[in-house]
């Protein structure tokens, strides 16, 4: 018998065509759409909101990426013309507020969107999560699984450094009841997992050491077992780094909305 599936994923014609309108449109990203790993952090996170009863919408096929590797790789016509389309769309149903699980989707629509006429309020969903701890409208039984375990927390570039977020993804893991280790590079200091800039789409220039291996290693040496990130690029490269270090049995990568939904 086929597992029915607990989650349900309203899309913003669907409910414009029943006169709803939802608290907050979800932004899913090319990562959440179609990269197998990140698509069960897609799950989770829409898991979180059915629980709690969240009313969202996302744009389904009517969402394009947002332009972001366009214009860091520096093909500023192919941003224009899809942050152009996504404007229309947002705009046509009236779009206020969107959370997104991805950094690089966050920046550029809070960022880069309003000199083209989208204006919107981004939250990432990490900070998303976190108010809806505050407000009591997500539950955490103890820290649940990972009750006293050694968790190290991974600053996306585009989440930290660009917008100054490093306290909500922490304080959420410390609901977890989890013992949060620190590497010796981090917030301010943190270093890229080796994706940014478009560089996400290539092969590294040749070097001593690929930048992720760096990063692997500022992150085996906490004795985390958990290594905890918050976008689809440092998803990938943080896993790609476990990997080569052949320790994928015992250390593993999880998004905040994974380590979330396991809790609640």
């Amino acid at each position: 018998m086929k597992e029915t599936i607990e989650y349900k994923v309203p899309t913003m014609a669907e409910m414009a065509a029943s006169g709803q309108e939802p608290e907050v449109l979800f932004w899913v990203g090319c990562a959440g759409s179609f990269d197998d790993r990140y698509k069960k952090v897609t799950i989770s996170f829409v898991k979180i909101l059915n629980k709690i009863g969240v009313k969202f919408g996302v744009l389904g096929t009517e969402e394009a990426c947002t332009g972001d590797p366009a214009r860091r790789a520096g093909n500023e016509f192919t941003f224009q013309m899809l942050a152009q389309q996504n404007i229309q769309v947002l705009n046509g149903y009236g779009v206020k507020k969107i959370v997104t699980a991805c950094p690089h989707c966050f920046n550029t629509l809070k960022n880069e969107y309003p000199e083209l006429g989208g204006n919107y309020e981004v939250i990432h969903h990490s900070t998303y999560l976190q108010q809806l701890i505050n407000e009591g409208r997500v539950k955490l039984e103890g820290g649940g699984s990972f009750k006293g375990q050694k968790i190290t927390y991974h600053d996306s570039c585009y989440l930290g450094r660009a917008n100054d977020i490093y306290e909500a993804p922490r304080q959420l893991l410390e609901n977890l009841d989890a013992e949060l280790v620190e590497m010796k590079r981090c917030k301010t200091n943190g270093l890229c997992c080796g994706a940014g800039g478009g560089q996400m789409f290539k092969e590294p220039e040749k070097g001593n050491k690929d930048v992720n291996i760096e990063r692997i290693e500022d992150a085996l040496a906490t004795g985390a077992k958990t290594i905890a990130v918050a976008c689809p690029f440092c998803m990938v490269m943080m896993s790609d780094g476990v990997k080569n270090k052949e320790r994928e049995h015992d250390v593993k990568v999880y998004d905040l909305s994974e380590l979330l939904e396991q809790a609640m």
